[in-house]
């Protein structure tokens, strides 16, 4: 409340007394007394309306300006445009090697019954990890950049970085340890020997690897030995015999399959089964196939590289777009 200040009159016919003298001083003292001036005059115009320092002011909504996001410039809209492509790609890709990966099981049977306590071997569970993996990260892309939503597009960016460099760890790791992937990849080929009638699957790679690269066996064809069908000792018309994949020609008046032409090979000499079957053994073909394909390989895993990177840099373009609009609010 605003205070006035008033004089107080000087009394009259006390110039000259001490007790006027005694109230000069308080005389001259500013007494402050409740601010009235106006308040009547304010009354009367009605105390009930609100003066202008009683209104509360609007202040600025802080969703207002941030409702409406600022239109995007031409070359945002096409690389946004462009990942939704990208990503709706990749998820159809990841979507198709999951159905193959699901087929595969379930016409083997390894979902259910006997077969199912080798799951965890079964190759085809890879296709199903890979697509399910790609899928999973094609879509979070996908509705991120077409939903503008934050969290799906660190998720995916998140997700890819982690593979890439699980990719260059693994790339550096084939190369410091060639040798104990070499004797890797021999124990696995001799694992596949041993599992030739029990895994199809490793059967359709064992019979592929040797007629495309010409070879059988380990080492030479006599590794075959190892299998309990094709040994000496086993019974039944598989003894001493390799599978038709060793033959020089499987086909039997070039368009049937001859699967019998490998049987009683191991009863021949080198110089008699070399006539019917390839004597060299796959892991050193495989191995000069691989330096022949040295540059296509380390091409195709540049190309991956690029993809992802790519895939990366339009997530980071859409994100650094959506991010501050979202985060403000």
């Amino acid at each position: 409340m605003a205070l006035s200040r008033t004089w107080l009159p000087r009394p009259r016919g006390a110039a000259g007394g001490g007790e006027s003298t005694r109230l000069l001083p308080q005389a001259a003292r500013l007494v402050e007394l409740p601010y009235s001036s106006s308040s009547s005059d304010d009354d009367d115009d009605g105390d009930w309306l609100p003066s202008d320092k009683d209104i509360p002011t609007a202040g600025p909504d802080p969703q207002a300006w941030c409702s409406v996001p600022p239109k995007p410039s031409p070359f945002s809209q096409c690389v946004r445009y462009l990942a939704i492509l990208w990503n709706l790609l990749f998820l159809l890709l990841g979507l198709l090697t999951l159905a193959v990966g699901v087929w595969g099981l379930l016409a083997k049977g390894s979902l259910w019954g006997a077969r199912s306590g080798t799951l965890g071997s079964d190759p085809m569970l890879l296709f199903v990890l890979v697509g399910l993996g790609a899928s999973t990260l094609s879509l979070a892309g996908c509705l991120g950049t077409l939903r503008s939503n934050p969290c799906l597009l660190r998720f995916f960016l998140g997700s890819t970085l982690a593979f890439l460099g699980l990719e260059v760890l693994g790339g550096l790791l084939l190369l410091a340890a060639r040798r104990q992937l070499r004797d890797a990849l021999r124990d696995a080929l001799a694992l596949c020997l041993l599992s030739y009638h029990q895994e199809p699957d490793l059967r359709f790679l064992v019979d592929e690897l040797q007629r495309s690269l010409s070879c059988c066996g380990l080492s030479s064809y006599r590794d075959w030995e190892t299998n309990p069908y094709f040994n000496c000792s086993a019974p039944g018309a598989q003894a001493c015999g390799v599978p038709a994949s060793c033959c020089l020609d499987p086909w039997q008046n070039g368009t049937l399959l001859n699967t019998q032409c490998g049987f009683g090979t191991l009863r021949l000499g080198a110089v008699a089964a070399g006539a019917v079957v390839h004597l060299g053994g796959c892991v050193e073909q495989l191995g000069a196939w691989l330096r022949g394909q040295a540059g296509g390989i380390v091409a195709g895993v540049a190309v991956l590289l690029l993809v992802e990177a790519t895939g990366v840099l339009m997530a980071l373009k859409v994100l650094g777009d959506v991010a501050p609009v979202r985060g403000t609010g």
